[in-house]
């Protein structure tokens, strides 16, 4: 075992962390999408619930979002930040040890959420439902995380830093105050707290965090991740990098603005509604530039996409990005959103960024990295790649699909009016309308998480082959 870690050790850089998140992206990937699987099939056959409080959609859902978001998403803004941090400033992290506390301290974190919110313990905050102790400890980690990536910036062996460094960096910190303002509570004991603020304003806090949590978390994050490894799959620079930055200084001047469109129609006041549309509006421009970008990176080098399906996982998932912001600017138009509030269309729209964007890029960087870290030549079978591409983009589709046709049936019922002004519909009859899609659903869902079954077995498998010649070389390959 000692031989292997040596081999596995580069010279320079700090691999093993990188190594260590990389994995558990994929384990908490496959964790977060079975959960998320079981509150579909809820949702089509309720005895599902098992009638136990643990089990009920209540209690799993934000179980889902926690473990897809920050366990899943967050493993994989971890590995590829601390890698691409190091290869890009040609220097190693500033230390180790801080790094290690970053990775055990977030595993810590995750394994709180998946015992607290089972039972009950939540804040009721959307994608901050954690308790004050854990949001403690979420800080502290974030410090830390903050101290190793930019720390390790400012020893950087070359002047330039790199966009993907901004894009990571912008991320980091955003987040940080995002993560502070929002889970302001009251503590009422070890596993209660109230929020630091009421009414109105506690909901106009919480969409200011909620937004940007996507727009910085799920958004600039994985647009480092963008910035680094498509050039790098595709071997071709960057299309533009003048526009690179574009993106990134209109995108975080522009994101943060775009909260109060979830709350169309609600006592928050009238011209907050209308900036957040606004700025949702505008915000399409900085999206779709940096769309653009990334896939016009594949200029000279399209016909990789025939025989290289990591390639194809990272560009399919810059269409899902391009689809999913102009959907959401759209949706955020108050005459559309009279429609869509409240309906599966917003979940359709939510998943096409979750699964279609934030998944996808994050399973092409990770099918880039393993062959790296565990100083492989390549993945174990570029074939069962291929598959999981291909089981990744069928189940994104149906879920959307689904969602979209579900949504607007649903909105169409609710607002249908009989000549005396009565519903014309039920809501029963609205829920039995939807029965089909949530079928559909659950089916595209299911694909897609036998997919992340394969690419564990793919993982697995490159990482336990004897590959010799590459193991006496880990710069080689990873240069």
């Amino acid at each position: 075992m000692s031989e292997l870690n040596a081999a596995l050790e580069h010279p320079t850089y700090n691999y093993k962390v990188v190594r260590q998140f990389a994995i558990m992206t994929v384990v908490w990937g496959i964790v977060g999408m079975l959960v998320g699987v079981w509150i579909a099939a809820q949702l089509a056959f309720p005895a599902l619930n098992f009638d136990l409080p643990w089990t009920s959609f209540g209690r799993l859902r934000p179980l889902h979002t926690n473990a897809v978001i920050f366990a899943f998403g967050g493993s994989a803004l971890f590995a590829t930040s601390y890698y691409v941090v190091q290869r890009t400033c040609q220097t190693r992290l500033i230390s180790d040890k801080l790094a290690a506390f970053t990775f055990w301290g977030w595993q810590l974190v995750i394994v709180a959420a998946a015992i607290t919110l089972p039972l009950g313990m939540t804040s009721s905050k959307e994608y901050a439902e954690l308790e004050w102790p854990i949001d403690l400890l979420i800080t502290v980690v974030w410090v830390s995380y903050a101290i190793v990536f930019f720390g390790t910036i400012v020893k950087r062996k070359v002047n330039h830093i790199y966009v993907a460094n901004w894009f990571y960096g912008g991320f980091i910190v955003t987040v940080a105050v995002l993560h502070l303002l929002n889970s302001a509570a009251l503590p009422v004991d070890l596993t209660k707290s109230y929020s630091a603020y009421a009414g109105t304003v506690d909901a106009m806090v919480q969409w200011w965090y909620g937004h940007n949590a996507v727009g910085f978390f799920l958004t600039a994050g994985f647009l480092g991740m963008m910035y680094y490894f498509v050039p790098k799959q595709a071997e071709r620079p960057v299309y533009s990098y003048r526009l690179s930055i574009v993106h990134f200084w209109a995108l975080i001047a522009v994101y943060i603005w775009a909260g109060p469109h979830h709350l169309h129609y609600t006592a928050l006041p009238d011209w907050a509604q209308s900036l957040g549309m606004v700025m949702s509006i505008i915000l399409l421009a900085p999206s779709w530039g940096g769309m653009i970008n990334g896939i016009m990176t594949l200029s000279g080098a399209w016909h990789k996409l025939r025989t290289d399906p990591i390639l194809r996982f990272l560009v399919v998932s810059l269409s899902f990005y391009g689809m999913s912001t102009f959907e959401g600017p759209m949706m955020s138009i108050k005459t559309v959103n009279a429609l869509s509030h409240y309906t599966d269309w917003t979940i359709g729209h939510v998943h096409s960024g979750a699964l279609g964007w934030v998944a996808m890029i994050s399973i092409g960087s990770i099918y880039h990295l393993i062959p790296v870290l565990f100083a492989k030549e390549r993945m174990y079978s570029i074939s069962l790649i291929n598959t999981h591409f291909w089981m990744s983009t069928i189940g994104t589709v149906l879920y959307i699909a689904s969602m979209w046709v579900n949504g607007i049936l649903q909105g169409l019922m609710w607002r249908a009016y009989n000549e005396d002004g009565t519903l014309t519909y039920t809501f029963v009859e609205s829920v039995a309308a939807s029965y089909p899609g949530y079928l559909v659903r659950l089916a595209g869902g299911a694909i897609f998480f036998a997919g992340m079954l394969i690419m564990a077995y793919n993982v697995y498998m490159t990482a336990r082959r004897d590959d010799t010649a590459s193991q006496t070389a880990p710069a080689a390959s990873a240069a």
